[in-house]
């Protein structure tokens, strides 16, 4: 599985990054929204977690992206963001799960599992 983390916070990359990998997955890493668009139409991308707000192109531009090119990426939106507007722009877009930062690991990784059964 590959999956991509657009996140421009390092703590928060090499976090999730290294669950990942323990779980066995491939991980793609971008600081920022221009690097993950490019990113997602080069790769064969199995699933998506990113930030909402991030240099060069927010998560929100990201989705539309995503959603323009047609591609059925399944993603995980992670935002410090918990506004309903922010939240509904994302699932409107084709998110399929949102999560609120500050997050568990732990519990991403169970919504990783449960998106790409």
């Amino acid at each position: 599985m590959l999956i991509l983390i657009a996140d421009d916070d390092e703590l928060i990359l090499r976090t999730v990054e290294h669950k990942l990998r323990n779980e066995g997955h491939e991980v793609i890493i971008t600081r920022n929204g221009k690097e993950a668009i490019e990113k997602i139409t080069e790769s064969a991308i199995d699933l998506v977690i990113t930030d909402i707000m991030m240099p060069f192109a927010s998560g929100i531009e990201i989705l539309s992206a995503i959603k323009t090119q047609r591609k059925e990426i399944p993603t995980i939106v992670l935002s410090s963001l918990g506004q309903e507007e922010v939240i509904i722009d994302a699932f409107s877009l084709g998110a399929s799960d949102f999560i609120v930062k500050p997050f568990s690991p732990n519990e991403l990784l169970l919504r990783v599992k449960r998106l790409i059964r």
